[in-house]
């Protein structure tokens, strides 16, 4: 069917949110919101400063013009410069322009857990020779780079990142998760476990006795004590470095960084320890604590990896996303090239079903192209030769000849690469746990070293001065720190996956309870995302099936997202179009005979009479009579923002089959709920009644209609000006403002570029999941305040005694796993 729905029926896709960026007759200082091309009369107001390009920038304007500081007005100048295709670098003022001679690349790096592995990765590629600048976030695992391509070759750059337990590579390319995480299941394993258990069977045997009287076993004078220390050091060094190596690494980023996090301290616990240790038993005693470097090393270590392994088991509900993005198109002689062989100017045939591989003009042919992927709009829109259209976009219905635009690019991809950008400039949030470790860190330090130097300068030996320094830096307690966050976190990770949530980055749960906004998008998210026939209307003596079905035969013969509503509604009734009927019935499908297609509509013989399906002026025009009746549906499905869908035979319309994007059911409840405590603003490409149905809901606060895609993410970001904000999307569209949001939420429904740029996605595809991401959220981050109370509460307790000499490093050791026992156990506590 070939319908023109958008325009002239429900206003969604022909209103301001829809303005064409690329006619001739526009003004070149673009929209003052979101920078595309105005008309040569743009959108002004004498009550808002600057022009736009559409009615829906306008008003988002308006309501938030008192948003203009310095932050915001560069980040939206980052955003326009890379939809425009513009090499501007956002670490720079507005008004400099940057060497048009560098580049940007973006790679994903692995390895990341805190701000201070950005601030490390950042310095560590500036200081790099050819790289300008540098913007790394842990929380999406990006890190972007802007770089002379005459000193530097692309590949190289992620060797330039890569190194200190970083794994840098192109965000285009397979991570391999599989063997990675084969190879932390190896390190844990063997480098831990192993080792680890042997240190402490031989402890157990030969050691702790001693601590309590008991005569040792062996004589550590003598060859045989010597031979079991040496065993005991060799293992404990294996467990220390190998498997405790990511927390060593984490402690030397923030001595880099100059931010002391949680690594620090349980490297300082269990580096003290074993060095401790290590000269002991140099010196023939048999105080030797490494038991505590290796208790240390494993907990955390299994912790985090405990963490990490639940990360990646939810992750797992998300494999069977699709790519979006077009890697190859097809030339109008039918020969298939990469997509970087296209040169502007070139024709591309795209067949039905296919994407539009880049932006350009319709060359020739007539087809509706759905757009929802990039402009969020329901409706498709039907397009004709010399109209534009925009790469990533899908032709729904009938082949067309594309001349590519001349900077040869996809809207799609510049949506990607505004994405990346927006990533790799948020920052991760800091965890609770590294923030406390700044102070607590150096206290411990500084407590520690204190309590050495006064008893050596009271006269005290140094082996007992050292031991109550050591036994401070022990007892504070870096086990219970270290387990706080990664097992709360993977807690709340599976609590998120039994009610269908995929938690893709656990700053959410700092963040999330925080919201004090919450920006729905429309399309896909309040409605279904899809056409469906939300009504039918006969005159009198006509079967309101019988009318479905005639409808249906002949649409079964088009290929249109409309057509597929009606066939697809009419199948679902069990009234299928090739369900013979008799005597007056619609026929089968295959039955229709003398198909005829039209730009507007579509017409076919079933059972003797031509019946024809379309647009009401399209039957009027063949001849068709509208009946006074019918009229009055026409208007309301117009009104609210569907489409009519006119079905007549033998001179007069007999029935409209009403269609459109209609709201999911659930929508008003889980709105209301979202409500409680925090503002709901809607936020849609679609324009007049297709979003005036949202306006006067009590539950909703504002309803922003008519915003283009390039507007989004810049309407997020002037809205964190009034708090906390999270965005829920669905489509490619929704993406940039995903990223640019605090807090960003995917349905299930959404395309792989939105899941990516999401820190939580809704896999059941339900509305009641998105309040249960801020349920489960504040849940954990309680969870997380809980296990860290209880640690510096032990700690104000504990840390006295040592420094007061009264704990020695085992009943030190003892107190701390105690204190982690009820960490673990706090964080095992259902969500």
């Amino acid at each position: 069917m070939a319908h023109e729905p958008a325009t002239d029926d429900a206003g969604a896709t022909g209103g301001p949110g829809s303005t064409d960026p690329s006619t001739d007759a526009s003004t070149a200082d673009g929209c003052t919101l979101c920078s595309l091309p105005t008309p040569v009369d743009p959108i002004v107001d004498p009550d808002v400063d600057g022009e736009f390009c559409c009615r829906g920038c306008l008003e988002v304007a308006r309501a938030l013009d008192s948003v203009d500081d310095v932050e915001s007005a560069v980040d939206a100048a980052t955003l326009r410069d890379r939809l425009e295709g513009d090499d501007r670098s956002p670490r720079e003022p507005e008004s400099t322009e940057r060497d048009r001679g560098t580049d940007d690349a973006f790679l994903a790096v692995e390895g990341m857990h805190c701000s201070t592995c950005e601030a490390f990765l950042e310095t560590t590629a500036e200081s790099a020779d050819g790289i300008l600048a540098a913007e790394a976030s842990y929380a999406t695992e990006t890190v972007r780079l802007v770089y002379d391509p005459d000193r530097l070759e692309a590949d190289t750059l992620p060797d330039i990142v890569s190194g200190y337990g970083y794994s840098a590579r192109e965000r285009t390319i397979d991570s391999g998760d599989d063997a990675e995480t084969d190879q932390a299941l190896v390190t844990f394993l063997i480098g831990g476990g192993l080792f680890g258990m042997m240190v402490m069977v031989w402890y157990a045997v030969f050691l702790y006795p001693t601590y309590f009287g008991y005569e040792p076993v062996v004589d550590f004078g003598g060859y045989d004590g010597y031979y079991l220390a040496v065993n005991i050091w060799l293992m404990t060094s294996f467990v220390l470095f190998y498997t405790g190596y990511p927390i060593l690494r984490g402690a030397y980023v923030s001595l880099r960084a100059g931010m002391p996090n949680m690594d620090l301290l349980v490297t300082t616990a269990a580096v003290g320890s074993y060095a401790y240790s290590t000269l002991a038993m140099g010196l023939g005693r048999t105080d030797l604590y490494f038991d505590v470097t290796v208790a240390v090393v494993l907990a955390v270590t299994a912790g985090t990896y405990y963490e990490e392994r639940i990360k990646r088991r939810a992750a797992g509900l998300l494999s069977e996303l699709t790519e979006q993005q077009v890697d190859e198109a097809r030339l109008e002689n039918g020969e298939t090239v990469p997509i970087e062989a296209v040169e502007p100017g070139n024709r591309l045939l795209v067949r039905p079903g296919e994407r539009v591989p880049l932006d350009g003009e319709l060359y020739e042919g007539t087809a509706a192209v759905d757009e929802s992927l990039v402009t969020g709009e329901s409706l498709p829109v039907e397009k004709k030769p010399g109209d534009d259209l925009r790469g990533g976009t899908v032709v729904t219905d009938a082949p067309i000849i594309l001349e590519v635009g001349a900077n040869a690019e996809s809207t799609l991809d510049r949506l990607v690469s505004v994405l990346w950008s927006i990533q790799s400039s948020r920052p991760g949030v800091q965890r609770l746990a590294d923030k406390l470790a700044t102070i607590f860190v150096p206290l411990v330090l500084v407590l520690a070293g204190g309590a050495t130097a006064v008893l050596l300068a009271t006269g005290s030996s140094l082996s007992t001065a050292l031991l109550v320094g050591l036994t401070v830096v022990i007892v504070s307690c870096p086990c219970a720190l270290g387990l706080a966050t990664p097992l709360a976190i993977a807690s709340g990770i599976q609590a998120a996956a039994k009610r269908g949530i995929v938690v893709a980055t656990e700053t959410i749960f700092e963040d999330a309870p925080e919201v004090d906004l919450v920006v729905l998008d429309k399309t896909g998210t309040l409605t279904t995302g899809s056409m469906s026939v939300t009504a039918v209307h006969t005159t009198e003596g006509v079967d309101s099936s019988e009318l479905h079905r005639r409808a249906a035969a002949v649409e079964s013969h088009s290929a249109h997202p409309i057509a597929d509503a009606i066939v697809e509604a009419a199948a679902s009734d069990h009234e299928s179009p090739a369900t013979p009927v008799a005597d007056g019935g619609a026929g089968t499908a295959a039955s229709v005979a003398q198909f005829e297609r039209d730009s507007r509509g579509v017409s076919g013989v079933v059972a003797g009479d031509r019946v024809t399906v379309g647009h009401p002026d399209y039957l009027r025009n063949r001849g068709q009579v509208c009946p006074a009746t019918l009229e009055s549906p026409i208007d309301d499905a117009r009104g609210a923002g569907d489409v009519p869908v006119a079905v007549g035979w033998n001179g007069q319309i007999r029935g409209i089959l009403v269609v459109g994007d209609s709201p999911r059911s659930d929508w008003l409840e889980a709105v209301t709920t979202l409500s409680v405590g925090r503002e709901i603003v809607v936020l849609t490409g679609d324009d007049g009644a297709a979003a005036d149905r949202f306006r006067d809901i009590d539950a909703v606060d504002e309803v922003f209609a008519g915003v283009p895609p390039e507007a989004k993410a810049e309407t997020v970001r002037r809205l964190r000006s009034r708090g906390t904000v999270a965005m829920v999307g669905d489509g490619s569209n929704d993406a940039p403002a995903l990223a640019a949001a605090d807090v960003g939420i995917a349905m299930g429904t959404a395309t792989k570029l939105a899941t990516d740029a999401a820190d939580a996605v809704v896999v059941s595809n339900d509305l009641e999941g998105v309040a249960a991401t801020f349920d489960v959220a504040t849940g954990t981050h309680r969870r997380i305040r809980q296990n860290l109370g209880w640690a510096f509460v032990y700690n104000s307790v504990a840390i006295p005694l040592a420094l007061a000499g009264l704990l020695n490093p085992l009943f030190a050791a003892l107190a701390m796993a105690a204190s982690s026992a009820l960490v673990v156990l706090n964080s095992a506590r259902s969500i």
